[in-house]
């Protein structure tokens, strides 16, 4: 972090922040769901075809919608004023519109994953500009027929998830795993939080898929909390889409108290040898063989699997270089914005603002919270096992979590406030891309009990 604020000081931001929300999110559960004030030019507006279904493309409005004289004098300026969103503007919408305010916020003076926010803000103020709701404009990202409607498939059906694995794997070194498989387990203990945030969630009475759907917010991985609930919950696409990129945007602020309660001062200046060289042999058959050993487990978690491999092989192949430029880069970075934009949007005060969101906002910060604290115990009871320079240092588990490299960075930023030469960056990636892997595991196991 280029940010030169204190841990305390970082955590007093996080406080206030998450404050806002809970006031933000608290009131937003008593918003009135009263139809918009634009009523009178919905039932004005609306046509209506001969099975009482909303007329939804231009060729139906054309044949069905009689044609209208031009209002004139007074009748058109009141018409145009019940368009406007001064009009329709509810306090839903500038609730919604604070929030974007203060993602933008963070993303630009805090840099908490800010290509993730912004656009994350941007499209939360697009979808909450206010309109007449179904007047049939096909403006809302609801709103079939819509060009918001039209980018928010490629959420609602799963497709952009994958492509950003696609892209992770292009972009994504697994030397760190491959030299020190064990860590892989650090990775694996971190999912734990998911199957533990899984049963609160029916606790408190979701639904069993939607139970699913939320707890996949503490592998702090945005895609697949995002083609999770795709699959099991879409009706709560946005909120668990927002929380989980708000977690992983948070890294950096949620991480290190956790870290600091669990270790003592010894454990956390614990260094670890070097990891040994890998051959290109290796960083070939690690795909492939992960590949094949992932998807039989989980054949669920395909479709995120199976491009996370397939574009690390493109990578390491060597003879693919343009493919693996184009999907670490411009690919890559298209699925976030058009994703950002549109999973934003998808926080329409209408459809967002229910007391549904407080509850998988809360059970999103358990989940993360309980992921990090159990890649860090499982790195000490690890410890009970190993001897000498084999020994593992507690600091590297909370990158179990696969907030790609961010928790990683929490890691080395710590090791260093204890112990100004000792990195723990390299040791770290081998359980953050470890996470990568599990949460997704975790997904298609989830599916495969769930859907």
């Amino acid at each position: 972090m280029k940010s030169k604020l204190s841990v305390d000081s970082r955590m007093r931001h996080f406080l206030t922040v998450m404050a806002v929300l809970a006031i933000v999110l608290l009131g937003s559960a008593f918003v009135n769901n009263s139809p918009t004030p634009a009523t009178d030019v919905q039932q004005t507006s609306e046509v209506m075809v001969s099975n009482s279904q909303p007329v939804t493309s231009a060729s139906d409005v054309a044949s069905v919608r009689p044609v209208k004289p031009i209002p004139k004098g007074f009748d058109g300026i009141k018409q145009f004023w019940q368009y406007t969103g001064f009009y329709n503007c509810q306090r839903g919408h500038l609730i919604m519109i604070l929030v974007a305010f203060v993602f933008i916020f963070l993303a630009i003076r805090f840099e908490f994953e800010p290509m993730l926010l912004i656009p994350i803000g941007v499209g939360i103020i697009i979808g909450n500009i206010p309109f007449a709701e179904g007047a049939g404009l096909q403006i809302g990202i609801y709103e079939k027929g819509s060009v918001l409607n039209y980018l928010y498939f490629g959420v609602q059906k799963g497709v952009y998830p994958p492509l950003i694995f696609l892209g992770i794997g292009a972009m994504t070194d697994f030397s760190s795993l491959i030299s020190n498989p064990k860590l892989m387990l650090l990775g694996a203990a971190a999912q734990i939080g998911i199957f533990i945030t899984f049963w609160v969630a029916l606790s408190l009475g979701f639904t069993p898929t939607q139970s699913g759907a939320i707890g996949i917010i503490g592998g702090a991985d945005g895609p697949t909390a995002i083609f999770m609930s795709s699959k099991l919950a879409p009706e709560l696409m946005g909120a668990i889409a927002i929380a989980a990129y708000s977690y992983m945007a948070l890294v950096p602020i949620i991480q290190p108290p956790i870290m600091k309660l669990l270790t003592t001062k010894k454990e956390r200046v614990i260094r670890m040898k070097p990891p040994r060289a890998v051959t290109k042999v290796e960083k070939i058959l690690f795909p492939i063989i992960g590949l094949l050993l992932t998807c039989f487990i989980a054949p669920s978690a395909l479709p995120l699997l199976g491009m996370l491999f397939f574009g690390n092989l493109l990578k390491e192949s060597g003879v693919t270089k343009r493919l693996a430029n184009t999907a670490s880069n411009a690919l890559i970075d298209i699925v976030t914005i058009i994703l950002g934009m549109t999973v934003g949007a998808s926080t329409q005060a209408t459809q967002f603002l229910k007391p549904e969101s407080i509850e998988i906002f809360i059970l999103g910060a358990l989940s993360f919270m309980v992921a990090t604290a159990c890649g860090v115990l499982f790195a000490k009871i690890m410890n009970l096992f190993l001897r000498g320079d084999n020994k593992i240092n507690p600091l590297i588990g909370n990158a179990g979590v696969s907030a790609v490299p961010d928790s990683a960075r929490v890691s080395e930023v710590q090791g260093l406030k204890y112990d100004p030469s000792n990195h723990l960056l390299m040791h770290a990636m081998a359980p953050n891309v470890a996470g990568v892997i599990g949460s997704a595991v975790a997904a298609g196991i989830l599916l495969s009990f769930l859907y």
